[in-house]
């Protein structure tokens, strides 16, 4: 027994004498690249894709135009809700009637930022991923159309809130 703990302790220590140089402790090459340097530009600086470009201008005036025929429908439900009467009054219903309208016009510009959503998640899935003026594209389109959506929703909340909802 006592012979096998002996080979046993010479094969380890054999085992750690390899026979050949030790690694150095010199930095290494990659060592020496400073983090905080900035990167000149990304790796993928291509123009931003024409078709995908195409297809966010139109959902964007899909929506401006949505937006038009909004602008219509609430600038008449604000008409009829200063002058309605008391709930369930004829005026009353007839205000209500044109913010259904208001609320129906809407849904052009809740599509469009539907579809710019939908669009770069298409895209993103079928490429792996965005290239960074592709991406800068999408924000600055879903960001506008946003920005039309949230109007929007501000103008029927106050019509509601003139029709006492």
């Amino acid at each position: 027994m006592r012979g096998f703990a002996t080979l046993t302790t010479f094969l380890a220590v054999s085992g750690c004498a390899s026979g050949g140089a030790p690694p150095s402790l010199l930095p290494r090459p990659a060592e020496a690249i400073d983090p905080r340097v900035e990167v000149v530009r990304p790796m993928n600086d291509r123009p931003v894709d024409a078709s995908f470009a195409g297809k966010l201008a139109a959902l964007v005036g899909q929506a401006r135009s949505g937006d038009a025929a909004f602008e219509a429908e609430a600038a008449e439900a604000r008409r009829l809700a200063s002058s309605a009467g008391a709930p369930q009054s004829e005026s009353w219903i007839a205000a209500e009637e044109a913010l259904s309208r208001a609320v129906a016009a809407k849904e052009a510009t809740a599509r469009a930022l539907g579809d710019i959503d939908s669009l770069g998640g298409d895209r993103l899935h079928a490429n792996g991923g965005l290239a960074p003026n592709d991406l800068a594209a999408l924000q600055q389109a879903s960001a506008e159309v946003f920005a039309i959506d949230q109007r929007q929703s501000q103008a029927l909340k106050a019509i509601q809130a003139q029709l006492g909802r």
